[in-house]
């Protein structure tokens, strides 16, 4: 009898593209998985909106326009994504715009937000909504109350006229991209921006700036944090000064550009985040010479490209200026530019004044007064 022989068949395995769900939270898995909803040659993953050829105009229908994915009943994938939910984004070829305006690449914006662990949770500030960041740092993801939205609606439009009237150049928050993620039948609205904390270095303090100083101080759990962010009081009692070199007139002209517009719009109650890198390898030391600093931890020349919020000399041009404090970079922008004075601010107005007196320097006030208040903190801590 013949033996029998067996037929051994040979397959190639493919290769795993990577894990893209790597959240085990259902509303970020499913924000990560709608963000990277569309795949493109198998490796770079794009958005939807990424192979609609680029429009000479805006128009006014593409602020009312939408992408929207409802998924029923899946369970092919139950350990990482619930059975139901829908990802929503709105405005997608503006948003396609503001990213091209910001040179934001968009494979290096969903690999971002989809190769990595998002990091973060509760805001420390008083408005709602959490705050996180991607796994390089590079961008911040946030959610917005019900009245952020109705501001970011009533007032996209105009936000994007302004940055293309203005080249791009501003301290306003970068928007890339609006969602609404619902999951178990709730709805959660996600705006992404770039962050304005230094990627690759390490932020050595970090100052939440309003130009008031009722109730403008860090709490102990704040300062408890590894990386207190610390108020207005706390910036004037440590004795910092900004110095920005060259780009000290262009960061004043930003910033006052930037504040009327937003008073323009009825808008307050934001702040001037401020981010200082101290090249020392140990701040309770003494500052080692510039020709010292590790290069790795503190590099010479910062990539703006990534670190977009970076304002002033780099290290290499501190080395030669004099500077009084040559061992700080900073990296400013304007943050939570969506709160309206309305009928509530009003009522805070007055309740605070009667509390502390009208002269006293409370953060709710008229917006063309709160645009001046910063402006003037700003000019008084400029070294010029």
């Amino acid at each position: 009898m013949s033996e029998v022989k067996s037929k051994i068949k040979r397959v190639s395995a493919l290769k795993q593209r990577g894990k893209v769900l790597r959240e085990t939270d259902p509303l970020l898995a499913v924000f990560q998985w709608g963000c990277n909803h569309m795949v493109y040659s198998g490796a770079m993953r794009m958005n939807e909106a990424e192979f609609v050829s680029d429009q000479p105009l805006i128009l006014d229908r593409d602020f009312k326009a939408f992408a929207k994915v409802n998924v029923h009943n899946q369970y092919y994938n139950e350990q990482e994504l619930p059975s139901k939910y829908k990802v929503k984004e709105y405005c997608p070829v503006v948003f396609k715009s503001l990213r091209s305006r910001f040179c934001e690449d968009p494979s290096d914006y969903v690999s971002s937000i989809c190769d990595g662990e998002i990091k973060g949770g509760k805001s420390p500030g008083k408005g709602g909504g959490d705050i996180y960041y991607t796994h390089d740092d590079r961008l911040v993801i946030k959610t917005l109350t019900k009245d952020e939205v109705a501001s970011f609606h009533h007032t996209f439009k105009q936000y994007y006229s302004y940055i293309v009237e203005s080249g791009g150049k501003s301290l306003l928050a970068r928007y890339l991209g609006m969602y609404r993620v619902t999951v178990n039948e709730r709805d959660t609205y996600i705006v992404v921006m770039n962050s304005i904390r230094p990627t690759r270095i390490s932020t050595t303090r970090l100052y939440d700036l309003k130009g008031s100083k009722v109730d403008r101080t860090a709490s102990e759990k704040e300062r408890s944090k590894e990386l207190p962010c610390l108020k207005d009081n706390d910036f004037e009692e440590a004795g910092e000064r900004l110095f920005l070199g060259e780009e000290t007139e262009t960061f004043l002209s930003m910033l006052q550009a930037d504040v009327s517009f937003l008073a323009k719009h009825n808008l307050m109650d934001y702040s001037l985040l401020v981010a200082i890198h101290e090249c020392t390898a140990e701040v309770d030391q003494p500052v080692p010479s510039i020709d010292n600093v590790d290069p790795d931890c503190t590099p010479d020349s910062i990539d703006r490209s990534e670190n977009v919020y970076h304002i002033g000399p780099d290290l290499t041009k501190l080395k030669k200026s004099g500077a009084p404090n040559p061992h700080n970079l900073y990296f400013i922008g304007i943050i939570d530019v969506l709160t309206v004075y309305n009928t509530r601010k009003k009522a805070a107005h007055a309740a605070k004044t009667a509390k502390h007196g009208a002269r006293a320097e409370i953060s709710t006030v008229k917006p063309e007064q709160y645009a001046k208040r910063l402006v003037e903190l700003v000019r008084s801590v400029l070294i010029q």
